[in-house]
Formats: structure tokens, sequence, C-alpha cells
């Protein structure tokens, strides 16, 4: 089913999550154990999120260097097949331009459809470590709207190759909205500009990155009402769990804490400490958003699901 549906046949706010793939080593149970605490408050999908391949140069016998290709978890494809035949809800792969020719989307997309998975995020993706700012691969997309495009053709029967016929496919397509900006963007306008036209193009909803206060969000909605984007808006939450996260998330996510959030956090010494503030947070910031009517409640958990089980049993 499509989240658009499931978000139009809801009579109260949706409870959904993403989460990690394991790092490659691990089995398909690492997932399962992560998931099977939050199946209790009947998720209508979760968001697996995809990790595109790094490089590393190695230096030969002759001198030269060797460039290998490392890929630390798996694909979605499989992941997504596996948590829909396991749990009977809808999985939600990540579709990004970074590394995939046109072709290999199209292929990605056709492996999809084949599977009855009808939902994708489209996605840009963030450049890998060792590039200084993202680079599309040579026949790819370069942003997430060219990427959308080419979902949309599919949708209307039209593949990359004429010389044979395929069915059109059906998929759903979601994007991320930035309340606080894509750190690239130059200004929230130009940010709100470039989101409109990805919904425009294809997109039928929005889920937010993470945001720490609430009326961050409000404002970007209404920002978006104000220019003509009229689709499901979900928020991305998160709660704090380390006392690392007080300064890698504000940093990596250009997002910032609320004055009340960072000074309870200053007086914070464990990361136990920080994992109680963090669920007492994500509760009040889950609270306030379904009490203003909010299509869904979408949380990142990382593969670590305590912390939403604990936030969800007082939301849901």
């Amino acid at each position: 089913m499509k989240v658009i549906d499931h978000l139009n046949d809801a009579k109260s706010t949706l409870f959904s999550f993403e989460i990690l793939p394991p790092l490659k080593g691990k089995s398909i149970q690492s997932i399962y154990d992560g998931i099977d605490p939050l199946m209790e408050f009947k998720p209508k999908y979760i968001n697996v999120t995809y990790h595109r391949e790094e490089y590393v140069y190695k230096e030969r016998d002759e001198g030269l260097l060797k460039k290998i290709s490392i890929r630390k978890r798996p694909g979605t494809v499989g992941i997504c097949a596996a948590i829909m035949n396991k749990y009977n809800v809808d999985a939600i792969p990540h579709l990004i331009c970074g590394g995939f020719s046109k072709e290999e989307t199209e292929n990605a997309l056709i492996d999809l459809q084949f599977l009855g998975i009808d939902n994708v995020l489209a996605l840009r993706g963030d450049p890998i470590k060792t590039e200084n700012s993202f680079k599309p691969h040579p026949d790819g997309h370069r942003y997430a709207r060219e990427l959308i495009d080419q979902i949309v053709e599919m949708n209307h029967g039209k593949y990359l190759s004429e010389d044979y016929n395929l069915e059109p496919t059906n998929f759903c397509i979601g994007v991320a909205g930035y309340p606080e900006k894509h750190f690239e963007a130059m200004n929230l306008s130009t940010d709100l500009k470039y989101l409109k036209e990805k919904v425009d193009a294809g997109a039928s909803y929005i889920v937010t990155q993470m945001f720490f206060d609430n009326q961050k969000y409000f404002d970007f909605v209404q920002s978006c009402r104000e220019m003509g984007i009229t689709v499901p808006i979900i928020p991305g939450l998160k709660p704090l769990k380390t006392l690392q996260h007080a300064t890698f998330l504000p940093k990596f996510f250009n997002i910032d804490l609320p004055e009340t959030l960072a000074n309870e956090v200053l007086k914070c010494k464990t990361n136990d400490a920080i994992r109680d503030l963090g669920i007492e947070w994500g509760i009040q910031q889950a609270k306030d958003l379904k009490a203003a009517g909010v299509p869904g409640l979408h949380f990142y958990t990382m593969s670590d699901s305590s912390s939403v089980k604990a936030i969800a049993s007082e939301i849901f």
C-alpha cells in the first residue's frame, strides 16, 4: 500500500520509523531485533536507509595506487523484501542519486516493482568521505528532482530503452524537507523553492529532517503552504542518546538545539543521563506535535529502538 494512501486513510497520527542496515557480516536477525520492540505500535511503514560505498586507495607493488570499493552495509532491496515478508508492513527504500547511473537506477526500480514494493524515498544523497562536495555518477542524476523525473517516467511506462515493452511502475514518491534548511542551500527560501519543484515533479509527501524545536517545524509547514506546497509533511524525530549527540547532530545535520534543551544537556555527565533527557524531550515533542494534528510521527532509530519504544509507549 502506498504511503499517501496510509496518510489519507488515517483517522489519527500515524507511527513510522527508519532503520539503518546492519554492518556487513551481520545477519538479518539484527534488523528484526530492532524492529520487534516497535511492532506493538502498529507502524504503517518502515523506512530503510541506503549507504553508499566508500573508496580507499592502496599502493601496489609497482608504486601505483589502486582504487578499491568498500561497502560497509548491504543494500536496501533485500532488506525491504524481508521486512515486508516477515511483518506484513510496507517497507520504504531510500533511493539516492550518488553512485548510480540512470540504468542502474532503472534496474533497481524494476527489482522493487517485481517484489511488490511500491514506495520509494527519493534523495540526492550525501558526498562520500573522499569528496569535498557531491559528485554524481557520470551517467547519473545530480539532483533529487532528476531522480523523481525518472521514477515518474517509469510510472508512465517510459523506460530508458525502447527496444522492449515493460509495464508502467506505480511508485509513491516521498522526499526530504529541512525545517532548518539543507546545509548546502543558500537560504531557507531557496531550499523551499527546490522542495516545491520536487513536489510539482511528482512527490506525494515530505518527511522532515530531525529537529528539536517544534516551532521550527510549524514555521516550516506554514512556509511550505505559502509556497503552494499542499502535500502531507511528516515530522522526523530523533531522541538524544549519547553525550556525543549533543555536538555531532548539530554539526552533521545542520540543526540547532533549543536553549532549554541545551541547558539540560550541559547538566548531563553520562550517556544514561542524556538518554533519559532524550526520552523526556522526545515525549513532549511528540505530544505537542500529535496534539497539533500532524499526519504522522516518523522516528529515526539508527537501529536502536529502545528510546523510541519508551517515547511511543507514551504517545500511541
